[in-house]
This record gives structure tokens, C-alpha cells and sequence, in this order.
């Protein structure tokens, strides 16, 4: 068996080649999916392999896998790295926690508790509100959603469903509502997928319109979900709005934040969810926007009795001391779990909240640098809008799916594409904080570079056209 220190000092080795290998290819060589197993050598074997063929193999992993820290990755909503924030999820792994009971957590428990008190504080929810650590956005919006149904029908956790019960969602919100209404027994075919205005914001009118017909028809409304920056147009509901909604009709509010939720810390930007108080539960990814390393997502709700309503189930083989209150297992979704709030935590607690701040506002002032360059050059269309970080355009009216694959496949920069209403498009996401300027205008560089060196791609595009 191998030995920790000795482990650890192959762990810094590998961590100086992965950041040479970012600073000199920050594209990595693409490994063609049915090339895979034959490029490297990912068996595993009876025998035991000895260090330094396991370090050659390691090597080749890192240096092989896409690089989401580098300054040309712009294609996921995440990317850079906060060191405080790495620095806190490798001491999570090496005290290796669960967050279940404060007896095998300790002072964790306090970390997380700290971090919700602050969230919610910061929106407004009050004394009786609460919170907790699910896997990822789509557990977040599962959890209000289950919350929201078992606040219309408090019998369901016993008895199942017993009312038809409809839920509500914009069209251009996260594809996680489809799956959840399935998994919370609501079904499908039971959403109602409320249009977008030419923004990609869901009207309010034709929310409460629905509402008003499923009323008319016998279901029971009884979730809206609301959403702070929309997966490819960055698109933020009008919570006040739909809050005057929900409110009237006795309806859950969720706002789904995980994208762009943590404008929250930003004086500048946190007009974009104004209403939020009047929510009755709010996600956001501090992997996303605050650059903490996957996953990191948090869910709070403005009334902690939800939280115990919908999740709790007496364990005594595992709440045996300190009460229900450091007892994190009470108000979670899942039992045995990593601890995430730590690297969020040693990076709030180095920058503190005006630190956050920064983060938050480069990013804004990254998208508006991308912008200026798109409106100030007649060869780029733009499709998105202020107050967003993605920002959406084609160049030279190239096929954007086909210019996306081929910077792709020529390791020139990752990038993705995006679909709104009958447009297609490409989706640059400034969402990396470590950007500067340059960083911006020289993606803009390269791609100009490729398609000069490429004029094939328009030829493409006519034919695809045609």
C-alpha cells in the first residue's frame, strides 16, 4: 500500500505539470471518443502498477483531459479556479467528513451553517429561514420542488399523490424541471412551459393566464419555477412579478439561480433578482459564477420547517447527540455527503464579501468587453443583451454548430452553441473572473485567425443553407 506523504509529493509533481501544461496548451490535444482506450492506458489490472509508470499514466491523463481553467474555455457555465477555494476542497478531502451529524463533522457543520446564515441574510429571508448543500443545481430545483409539493398536499410523503397537481417553468429554463417532475411523482406531461418574451424572460401574463385555465379545468397550481440567468441567453425572470402571482394564488416560488444567483453579492447587479425575498426557496452554484470547484450548490428556504417537513426521518443508529440544528442529515437530501461548503468558505473567508463582489462585477465587465467588440465590427451579428454573461452571436453568418466543432477539433478554443426561438448561434460565457481584457479580444483573435485559415467553413455554411 502506497504511503500519504509520499503520495502527496507525486500529487505536487502532477499539479506543476497540469499548470505548465495549461500555460503552454491551453486547448487540449482532442482524442477522438473511439480512439480513446487505444491513446491511453485507462485497464485496470490484476497486478499492481509501481509509481513511476503510474505517474507516466497520470501525466497522460492530465495532460489529455479539456482544460476548464485556461483562457481560451469558454464553453460551460464554468471555468477558472479560485486557489483559496482549492485550497479548501483538498483539506476537505483529506479530512474526508461527512456532513450528516455534527459528531463526525465537527466545526464543519458550523462552516456550512455560517455560509446559509449569510445567504440568506443577504436575500432578505429572515430568522425562520434556513438551508442546505445539495449535489448540484438540478438536486436544488428537485429539492424546491418536492418542498413545493409537499406544502400543497402535506399527506403526500405518507399517502402519495392525491391531488392533480401542475407545475409551472419558463420554456428557456434549465432542462432539470422535466426530469424532477417525473422523479416527484408530478409527471410531465403535467408542466406547463410558459413562453419567453423576446429577452428569453418568462411573462408573467401568460403565467397567470395558465394558471387562471388549469384552475378552470380542476388541477391544483402548485409550484412556478422562476429563473435567474437562463442557460443560454443569461435571462432573468421578473420575480416581483411573478411573485404577485404566486402569492395571489397560494403557489411555491422557487428561483432557480444556479447559473447567475450569486449576482446576489454584487450592489451592482443584484437589482437583476430583485424580488427574491418574496420567494419561498432560492438556489445558486457557487461553482458557477463564484469559480469554487465542482459541486458547490446551495439551496435556501425562507421557512426551515419545509426543509424538516419534506427531508427529515428519525436514524438512531445516526442522530444520537447535539440536536437537530447540527445535525445536517435532518435537512438533507441525501445521507452520506462530501463537504462542500468548505472551499466555498476559505474563499469567502480570504476575499470576504467585497472580494465575492469583484468576482461577480469582472465578469460583467468581461461580457460588456465582448459586446463592444461584436457591435463595433459589422462582420459579427449579436442575438443576447446587457446584463447578461453570455453572450450570443455568429460570425460572418458561418453555421455557429459548424464553427464550434472545428475550433473544437483544431484545439483553437472551446466554445459552444446555443438556440433561441428560430436562431442559432454562438454562446461565449465570460464567466471565468481570472480573464482580463486581452483574454476577451484575443478569443476573438483566434477565431478570426482560424476562419481566415478556413474559408471552407463558409463554403459549409452556403451548402448547409442551400
Amino acid at each position: 500500500m502506497s504511503n500519504i506523504s509520499s503520495d502527496l509529493v507525486l500529487f505536487n509533481e502532477l499539479v506543476d505539470v497540469l499548470i505548465n501544461e495549461e500555460e503552454q496548451h491551453p486547448v487540449a490535444d482532442r482524442i477522438e471518443a473511439d480512439k480513446l482506450y487505444d491513446a491511453i492506458d485507462l485497464s485496470l489490472n490484476a497486478t499492481a502498477m509501481v509509481d513511476e509508470e503510474l505517474k507516466t499514466v497520470l501525466k497522460d491523463v492530465l495532460v489529455s483531459t479539456p482544460k476548464t481553467a485556461t483562457r481560451l474555455f469558454f464553453n460551460q457555465l464554468f471555468g477558472g479556479r479560485q486557489g483559496k477555494a482549492v485550497l479548501g476542497d483538498l483539506l476537505a478531502v483529506m479530512l474526508n467528513n461527512s456532513m450528516y451529524t455534527y459528531k463526525v463533522a465537527g466545526p464543519q457543520v458550523g462552516i456550512e451553517l455560517e455560509i446559509i446564515r449569510q445567504s440568506c441574510d443577504m436575500i432578505g429571508y429572515g430568522s425562520q429561514s434556513n438551508g442546505t448543500f445539495p449535489t448540484g443545481g438540478s438536486m436544488s430545483n428537485y429539492m424546491a420542488l418536492v418542498m413545493g409539493r409537499d406544502a400543497k398536499d402535506p399527506d403526500c410523503r405518507l399517502n402519495g399523490m392525491s391531488k392533480p397537481m401542475v407545475i409551472y417553468t419558463s420554456k428557456e429554463s434549465h432542462y432539470s424541471t422535466a426530469k424532477n417532475a417525473s422523479f416527484a411523482g408530478i409527471g410531465k406531461n403535467n408542466i406547463r412551459f410558459i413562453p419567453a418574451d423576446s429577452r428569453g424572460r418568462m411573462m408573467p401574463e401568460k403565467l397567470e393566464a395558465q394558471i387562471i385555465e388549469d384552475l378552470s379545468n380542476g388541477f391544483v397550481p402548485t409550484y412556478v419555477n422562476a429563473t435567474a440567468g437562463t442557460t443560454v441567453l443569461g435571462a432573468f425572470d421578473a420575480i416581483d412579478e411573478i411573485a404577485d402571482i404566486t402569492e395571489k394564488y397560494k403557489i411555491w416560488l422557487h428561483v432557480d439561480g444556479a447559473y447567475c444567483g450569486s449576482v446576489i453579492f454584487s450592489d451592482s447587479f443584484k437589482h437583476l433578482v430583485k424580488g427574491i425575498e418574496r420567494s419561498d426557496s432560492f438556489s445558486y452554484n457557487a461553482h458557477k459564477m463564484l469559480g469554487t470547484p465542482l459541486t458547490c450548490s446551495i439551496i435556501l428556504v425562507k421557512d426551515k420547517k419545509h426543509l424538516h417537513n419534506s427531508f427529515s426521518n428519525d436514524a438512531d443508529y445516526l442522530y444520537q447527540t447535539d440536536g437537530d440544528d447540527f445535525n445536517l442529515g435532518k435537512t438533507s437530501f441525501q445521507c452520506g455527503r462530501r463537504n462542500d461548503a468548505l472551499k466555498f468558505w476559505t474563499l469567502w473567508k480570504s476575499v470576504g464579501t467585497n472580494g465575492l463582489k469583484q468576482i461577480v462585477d469582472q465578469q460583467f465587465e468581461l461580457a460588456n468587453v465582448a459586446l463592444d467588440y461584436i457591435r463595433s465590427h459589422s462582420d459579427y451579428t449579436l442575438y443576447s443583451f446587457d446584463d447578461s454573461i453570455s453572450i450570443c452571436f455568429n460570425y460572418k453568418n458561418i453555421d455557429p454548430t459548424t464553427l464550434c466543432t472545428a475550433l473544437y477539433e483544431h484545439q483553437i478554443t472551446v466554445v459552444g452553441f446555443g438556440s433561441f426561438n428560430d436562431d442559432t448561434f454562438v454562446r461565449l460565457v465570460t464567466i471565468n473572473a481570472n480573464n482580463k481584457k486581452q483574454d476577451i479580444l484575443n478569443f476573438f483573435k483566434v477565431l478570426e485567425e482560424f476562419v481566415e485559415k478556413h474559408p471552407e467553413l463558409v463554403g459549409a455554411t452556403e451548402a448547409i443553407q442551400a
